[in-house]
């Protein structure tokens, strides 16, 4: 027989309305990497933006909204960074080896080879040229298989016709 799952309240005292602690990072939960994740996906669109400019495939009317956007997505991840007392260098990741998950301002320019890789590179070339994801996925926990996907993804930044 397998122990009984109990799920209790929280303690109301626990919570606070006071900005998570970055030192404990326990305590900031997934605020870091959710900033992470959105910076990455903020500079990869910018990166195509770019593409798309160079390529004449935006208006005027389109580049000035897209860049109202990109700036507007910065600003909130910085004052989200300022909320959750994150450092945005923070957000930065250094992968070892593979190099850094965003360039260094300044460093990289779509079309462009850059002197430090970066994931944020590879994926807007893996954009740019395409790519096709194909298998089976299996989730689950506990030795249990619970969702079956079988998946084929095209991913690019060009029309899909």
């Amino acid at each position: 027989m397998s122990p009984a799952l109990q799920i209790t309240p929280a303690d109301p005292l626990q919570f606070t309305t006071e900005a998570p602690n970055p030192s404990n990072h326990s305590t900031a939960g997934l605020a870091p990497l959710l900033l992470t994740v959105m910076q990455l996906i903020r500079q990869l669109m910018e990166a195509q933006v770019i593409r798309r400019m160079e390529a004449g495939q935006l208006s005027e009317v389109d580049l000035d909204r897209a860049a109202d956007s990109l700036r507007k997505l910065e600003e909130q991840i910085r004052q989200l960074c300022q909320l959750f007392e994150i450092d945005p260098a923070d957000l930065n990741l250094d992968l070892g080896e593979i190099g850094t998950l965003l360039p260094k301002p300044g460093s990289y320019y779509p079309g462009e080879t850059s002197t430090s890789p970066s994931l944020l590179e590879l994926l807007d070339r893996l954009l740019h040229t395409g790519v096709v994801l194909q298998g089976d996925v299996d989730l689950g926990l506990a030795q249990l298989n619970l969702i079956h996907a079988k998946l084929q993804l095209v991913l690019t930044s060009q029309p899909v016709l």
